[in-house]
């Protein structure tokens, strides 16, 4: 079956008893059992443990990654975290990309720092500084490819080559291209993260989180740290993100075709500094973009002339892209990544991975995009 296909009908079916077309919402702690010879026999006693609905989102996130397996979270942080807990303990190092959510820095740098667990942050798209990273105690390499916020790429499977030689599990943040553009499984990587409040949810209506793997002991591991840390995703939760899955291409075809003529646009206006998309010829990583992955997403970043003081008048003085901490819904979102997303990285931290003070972040919606660029024209136009 193709993406768009497995997208509505993977993980469902029509419910046994009513015949409802929608999975229903197990919304129950607990599930009476036959008897005591008999637990387990339908396969859940305690949702924290696992649920129908939740069951059902997983499955089907399993099937779109292409993966062995899924377990979903809370948030994307929750399932992040859980990445972290089942491959890392005290004395181990990981190797992460050194361009990531500010909420990956600050997992890794505030708290598992603490108990013993060392990080590298290394540029992610250069696989031979990656090699050179890798100690004989690295047991996890992260990348996140886009890179948020400047998008940078990385190579999976050329990392992933290399992880694989050391018999290191790689694992890949795919949030911002989702499994219909951008599938790490299929290029070598063992573990896919998400945030599915972006993408996957559409709506600014839920937080959660999901990772997919490629192997049974994988799976295990994850689900035994989802269960040990109670950060599995609410039945309510994991039923919106089902039914926003189900238009997932539609919306990321869109949202990718609207950023790109909105990249375009912003690449020739007189008071833009500089655009990166990576669906423009002139992105420095365009050609990998185009080998290992089928459309360019719907995430670009731009700067002003006039630095930060004019790139903040220009997201106050925007009316249809709204200023929110957020990405991936149907909703134009802008964002100032040093002052929200990523204001608890060290200043010196930000500069040096290419996070500027006057980074204007953009998460396009599907809104038309000629009414998007005469918003930003006219925002412009006030500088």
């Amino acid at each position: 079956m193709g993406f768009t296909t497995k997208q509505v009908h993977a993980g469902v079916t029509p419910d046994p008893v009513t015949g409802a077309i929608l999975t229903p919402i197990y919304q129950s702690t607990t599930f009476v059992q036959s008897s005591v010879d008999e637990y387990l026999s339908k396969g859940f006693s305690y949702s924290r443990s696992g649920n129908p609905t939740v069951k059902a989102l997983e499955q089907k996130l399993a099937v779109l990654e292409n993966g062995m397996g899924c377990t979903c979270y809370s948030t994307g942080m929750a399932a992040e975290q859980v990445v972290f807990q089942a491959t890392l303990s005290a004395g181990d190092h990981a190797v992460i990309s050194d361009v990531a959510y500010g909420g990956t820095y600050r997992l890794a740098t505030k708290i598992y720092s603490r108990y013993g667990v060392q990080f590298t942050f290394v540029d992610t798209s250069n696989p031979e500084a990656v090699r050179k990273a890798i100690r004989d105690n690295t047991k996890l390499v992260f990348t996140e490819t886009p890179a948020n916020p400047t998008l940078k790429l990385t190579d999976i499977a050329a990392i992933s080559k290399i992880t694989k030689e050391r018999g290191i599990p790689h694992a890949v943040d795919n949030t911002f291209l989702t499994p219909y553009f951008q599938r790490p499984l299929e290029l070598g990587a063992n573990i896919s993260v998400h945030s599915t409040t972006k993408y996957f949810d559409g709506h600014n209506a839920t937080t959660g989180g999901a990772v997919i793997v490629d192997s049974a002991e994988l799976e295990q591991k994850m689900r035994f740290h989802q269960n040990a840390t109670g950060v599995i995703m609410s039945p309510f939760v994991a039923w919106l993100t089902l039914q926003g899955t189900k238009t997932l291409s539609l919306r990321i075809e869109r949202q990718s075709a609207n950023a790109q003529v909105i990249a375009e646009f912003l690449e020739k206006h007189p008071k833009v500094e500089q655009v990166r998309y990576p669906g423009l010829k002139s992105f420095p990583q365009h050609a990998l973009a185009k080998e290992q992955a089928t459309g360019f997403g719907a995430m670009l970043w731009f700067e002003v002339k006039g630095g930060v003081k004019a790139g903040k008048k220009l997201m106050d003085s925007v009316k249809l892209c709204t200023l929110a901490e957020n990405l991936g819904s149907v909703e134009t979102l802008i964002t100032h990544p040093v002052t929200m997303t990523h204001a608890v990285m060290e200043p010196a931290e930000r500069q040096r991975v290419g996070i500027t003070d006057g980074l204007v972040r953009l998460s396009v919606g599907i809104e038309d995009a000629d009414d998007l660029i005469a918003d930003l024209r006219e925002a412009l136009g006030k500088l």
